[in-house]
């Protein structure tokens, strides 16, 4: 509680698998009433538990606006490491109200012994270099950027996503519609089933598509990783939910 008695009111700026875990460990604590803001990319998004909006806040000066017209005490940026936009609006917003902001951010992935990874900054970039590694390819750098690798004629992809891909897309295309956590055995399977000789992703992090990354290192697979694009400078950031909470007692 505030000092006043009131529920400080944490606005989770979410859609990622870390954000519904902090929503569901501030589930039923009185000291604290939750938002979760979500894009609206999903057409089924998993609900978190307690509040939920959907869409977007109309930029920084728009997110500002909601957390003062709401009672917002505490913001947590905890979208996807490649919802770069959002991350930056949240601390602009940040700025402007001065509601304390914390970033919830999980580790990146690192290559180990036996991975052949090869590291692009954008997604068009990995487009360029993908003919040349390979002619089957698995895409896995989200629905919304397909259109990048549309000009490629010569590739055969198997893109996996929650929602159905628009238009432009590559010609030769399968789509899977499925959603994570995957296992080790699946992805194994997948990508002997569809002869897969090339892994595209961004460098997401978390544990709950990662197993594409084990399977494709075991077969001898070359991975194209999109790096993660850059973060505002001095928000502080975490990649524990315990952490947050941690810090949401301490600044109440």
């Amino acid at each position: 509680m505030s000092a006043d008695g009131a529920a400080a009111h944490v606005l989770i700026l979410g859609g990622t698998t870390e954000a519904r875990r902090l929503a569901e460990a501030l589930a039923g604590d009185p000291s604290y009433r939750v938002t979760t803001s979500l894009a609206g990319r999903v057409t089924s998004p998993v609900l978190p538990p307690g509040g939920t909006r959907i869409g977007g806040f109309g930029g920084p000066e728009g997110l500002a606006d909601w957390i003062a017209s709401h009672g917002v005490t505490h913001l947590v940026d905890a979208t996807h490491p490649f919802a770069e936009r959002m991350s930056f609006n949240a601390a602009g917003a940040a700025a402007l109200t001065g509601v304390p902001l914390l970033a919830l951010r999980r580790p990146g992935w690192t290559p180990g012994p036996g991975d052949g990874w090869t590291f692009v900054d954008r997604l068009e970039e990995a487009a360029d270099r993908l003919p040349g590694l390979g002619s089957r390819a698995f895409l896995t750098t989200g629905r919304m950027g397909l259109h990048t690798f549309a000009h490629l004629t010569g590739t055969w992809f198997l893109v996996r996503s929650v929602d159905p891909p628009a238009p432009p897309v590559p010609p030769r295309l399968d789509v899977l519609l499925d959603r994570g956590p995957f296992t080790l055995d699946g992805e194994r399977e997948l990508l002997a089933r569809h002869r897969i000789d090339v892994l595209v992703t961004k460098d997401s992090g978390g544990s709950a598509t990662a197993p594409k990354l084990t399977a494709a290192r075991e077969a001898g697979l070359p991975v194209l990783v999109v790096r993660r694009p850059a973060v505002p400078e001095g928000v502080p950031e975490t990649g524990s939910v315990e952490a947050v909470r941690d810090w949401l007692g301490a600044s109440r």
